[in-house]
């Protein structure tokens, strides 16, 4: 039998934007951890210094990369309401890597459990493929899957450049940001679920129970300090200047990440997501023979908005 290559072992789920089993599309990385927590057993009783640890409790999750960004406003809805999902993960074969292997029903090792989305990260970065990374913590056992399974197969997704999703950023807690950030490198949406162990002593086995118990987002953005393009766009823009008066006041401002086109890539199009940020903390880079740069933190303030 030859060598299972990766793109032929995927994650499947439901719940996230479908009714049926099918793979995370555009998938290009998948990690799964299967963690035995234990404990050291030794006592007195045993004679040398050797531990023993023996299991008390058992984890999973998994992590996906992708360059279907397509999706986030589902992705990013499921994360606001805690919304658990089901995951799997089997071996697929077939043009598309999507089908379970023809003729060999699902592989020994597969297996299916419920999760929770706990991380996600939305990267539009110029001149790149914006992906998305996904991670999933276990909140049920794990189960052994059937001999046969249905999958539904994707259609081919299309890719997104970086340089046509944009931060928007407003000056205030109260108007609709209309400023983009000038001469932006890098943009990066970071969603984090805080998780806690509910197993309790009713909770029969060995699998811990995890449950969110609070969310938090933040918005990473690079950009030179200054940059060479001719402007024609008349959509106005935030530099280090008005980041750094920003900084200083330490008051929430409203931000909108969006899709964007026209001249300079500054009209705005469709909303992804929207909110109040804090600028948590302002980086200036300038390192000899290299461009200057500056690097913008800023913490979500409240809940965020899918769409505008």
């Amino acid at each position: 039998m030859a060598t299972l290559k990766g793109q032929n072992l995927r994650i499947l789920a439901i719940g996230l934007d479908g009714s049926s089993w099918a793979c995370i599309g555009m998938a290009t990385n998948c990690t799964i951890t299967l963690t035995n927590n234990t404990d050291d057993a030794s006592t007195k009783d045993d004679v040398g210094l050797a531990s023993k640890p023996e299991v008390v409790s058992k984890a999973w999750s998994v992590q996906v990369d992708s360059l279907n960004v397509l999706n986030a406003a589902a992705m990013l809805t499921a994360f606001k309401n805690m919304q658990k999902v089901d995951i799997m993960w089997d071996e697929v074969s077939t043009s598309n890597n999507q089908s379970p292997v023809a003729g060999s029903g699902v592989a020994a090792y597969a297996r299916k459990g419920q999760a929770y989305l706990s991380d996600l990260t939305l990267s539009f970065n110029d001149r790149e493929n914006s992906a998305k990374n996904l991670q999933f913590t276990g909140a049920s056992p794990l189960e052994v899957i059937p001999s046969t399974m249905s999958y539904d197969i994707l259609e081919l997704g299309s890719y997104t450049k970086g340089q046509f999703v944009r931060l928007f950023l407003g000056s205030d807690n109260t108007a609709t940001p209309a400023k983009v950030i000038a001469y932006a490198k890098q943009l990066q949406l970071h969603v984090s679920l805080q998780m806690e162990d509910a197993t309790t002593k009713d909770t029969e086995g060995n699998w811990q129970i995890q449950e969110p118990t609070g969310l938090s987002y933040d918005i990473t953005s690079n950009a030179l300090v200054r940059g060479g393009d001719t402007i024609a766009s008349q959509v106005q823009a935030q530099g280090l200047g008005e980041i750094e008066a920003i900084f200083e006041a330490g008051t929430p401002v409203k931000f909108q990440i969006a899709n964007v086109s026209g001249a300079n890539n500054r009209t705005k199009g469709a909303v992804i997501v929207s909110g109040s940020v804090i600028v948590s903390q302002l980086t200036i880079n300038a390192q000899n023979r290299q461009n200057a740069t500056y690097d913008t933190t800023l913490n979500g303030y409240g809940e965020y908005t899918v769409g505008a």
